[in-house]
């Protein structure tokens, strides 16, 4: 014979059963990857990449240009300036990003201890 449920749920087996979730989700949650934790040598050559294809670019485009214009000199100091200022501001947004996930990966250390 069933038994009749009470009028409401019962606090302590909702608890437990949260608990239980909580479980199995977290065993669930892939781990962190070896990968996303990047070395300091690593941030550098990112960064000398990023300034080394910024001038690179810039002066191809720039040369490309002056060979289709004539003006030789004239537009491939001009593009190679503006590849070097592209690869300074990827680098920077590099930085930031690397400081910000340096900065979180510390607050959730703190927060943990």
């Amino acid at each position: 014979m069933p038994v009749a449920p009470p009028d409401g749920p019962d606090p302590e087996r909702l608890r437990a059963l949260e608990a239980r979730i909580e479980e199995k989700k977290r065993a669930l949650l892939p781990g962190p990857r070896a990968d996303e934790h990047f070395s300091q040598a690593n941030i550098a050559w990112r960064m000398v990449i990023e300034m080394v294809s910024g001038l690179g670019i810039g002066f191809g485009i720039g040369y490309g240009l002056d060979v289709l214009f004539g003006t030789l000199p004239l537009l491939l100091v001009i593009f190679t300036l503006l590849g070097f200022a592209a690869g300074v501001r990827v680098m920077l947004r590099t930085a930031r990003e690397v400081q910000g996930e340096r900065l979180a990966e510390q607050s959730a250390r703190e927060e943990g201890k």
